[in-house]
């Protein structure tokens, strides 16, 4: 078994979210093709229907237009998309536009007080269920702030640069961790007043008339990172990844698995709305084994269950650690990570914000959960491709949350 091909994955999801706000924030209509299939980004243009945006979509184009904002007759149902909760709370705190949040049983227990607080600072005022949904927008944001982020989170961080964008005082983000920065590349895309130095962003609402825009979304780095995986571990694999997002602050993955002796390279190389996108050319490879510490984890965080399956197959042993945002994800994906692992007949250590895994073993088939998170049913699944005995999943189908596609594209991409 291999993988051999190329292949153009649905488009990313954090751009595929910030396209669909930050158009509905500009004059005219933006035109947004290769937008992630996902549900939670369907999830993200549900909602914004709701607060009086309009939009078409026709599979994954879509036409919005930017418009004025209305407090929503009903409760903005944010399933399972902590991106589509953090952030629109961010951008209606901002607007002073009256919402209550609601989700799903996973996301309705995932923390939401390190967007209230800094959004409380700015003159919100919120109720929730301690802190976790359903939080209702009581009172808007009034005043700028200076912030720097206590965590590694992007959302956090977004969430605060939104809220300032409608203050008339230059509201400052410091971010210590260097998280992804979509949101600044593409405010400043749009047109907006937002300066970046350094770990510094700030922004204010100088400039209110944003420019429409066209983007083909680059395609997910996070989702690549499935079938790099694939074509890494299977031998004589070759595999074209078209148009991927090559942002710095996303592509620590490939980074890793680089530095592991994986088989990477970048064939051609441009720019999309201030992102950097490229092909890039994955074979298979023999491994080493790898360290993480807390400062390499943002830029591979949603990464880290398909690194811990290359850790089994790699020369040496792996330590992850500075991880502990990964307790608070879909599911507790450390624990999650350790306890499928284990099934396999992997020798793997569960730490508080990490793992220790054992390299070169041979994983068994097992019965397997799922624990309703979309990248642990990917990431096994991929480690299903190298067992002698198959393994079951409880519940594969949990997948679609973020790529209803995923299982085709591996059929299609394997041969034997």
């Amino acid at each position: 078994m291999k993988i051999k091909g190329e292949v153009l994955l649905p488009g990313d999801k954090s751009i595929s979210h910030r396209s669909l706000m930050f158009a509905s924030l500009c004059k005219g209509t933006s035109h947004i093709t290769n937008l992630s299939s996902g549900q939670d980004v369907e999830t993200t243009r549900s909602c914004l229907t709701q607060l009086g945006i309009v939009s078409s979509r026709v599979e994954n184009s879509v036409e919005i237009a930017g418009g004025d904002f209305k407090d929503p007759s009903s409760d903005l149902d944010c399933g399972n998309s902590g991106t589509t909760t953090r952030l629109m709370m961010g951008l209606l705190a901002g607007k002073n536009i009256k919402a209550r949040f609601i989700g799903d049983p996973s996301l309705s227990s995932r923390p939401m007080a390190r967007i209230t607080d800094p959004l409380s600072s700015m003159g919100a005022s919120f109720s929730s269920n301690n802190n976790c949904l359903p939080i209702q927008i009581l009172d808007g944001a009034k005043d700028a702030i200076s912030y720097t982020l206590p965590m590694g989170s992007a959302q956090v961080k977004s969430a605060v640069l939104l809220a300032g964008l409608s203050l008339e005082n230059k509201t400052k983000v410091n971010d210590p961790f260097k998280t992804r920065d979509h949101t600044e590349l593409m405010l400043q895309a749009i047109g907006a007043d937002l300066q970046t130095d350094g770990m510094n962003i700030s922004v204010s609402n100088t400039n209110n008339d944003l420019n429409s825009f066209t983007i083909e979304v680059p395609s997910d780095p996070s989702t690549a990172a499935f079938f790099a995986a694939a074509a890494t571990l299977l031998e004589g694999s070759n595999l074209l990844l078209k148009n991927l997002l090559l942002n710095p602050t996303r592509i620590g993955f490939f980074d890793v698995l680089r530095s592991m002796g994986g088989a990477i390279d970048i064939e051609k190389e441009w720019s999309v709305n201030g992102e950097r996108v490229g092909d890039v050319r994955i074979q298979s490879a023999s491994l080493k084994a790898f360290e993480l510490s807390e400062k390499d984890i943002p830029s591979l965080v949603d990464e880290i269950p398909i690194l811990a399956i290359l850790a089994t197959q790699a020369k040496g042993v792996s330590k992850i650690t500075g991880a502990k945002e990964l307790r608070v994800k879909e599911c507790d994906r450390i624990h999650a990570i350790c306890k499928n692992l284990q099934a396999m007949g992997a020798q793997i250590q569960e730490l508080e914000d990490g793992m220790i895994i054992q390299g070169e073993q041979t994983l068994q088939g097992a019965s397997l959960s799922c624990f309703d998170d979309h990248r642990i049913a990917m990431s096994f699944t991929i480690a299903g491709l190298i067992t002698r005995r198959a393994i079951q999943l409880d519940d594969p189908g949990c997948a679609k949350i973020s790529f209803p596609e995923f299982y085709k594209i591996l059929d299609e991409l394997i041969s034997i």
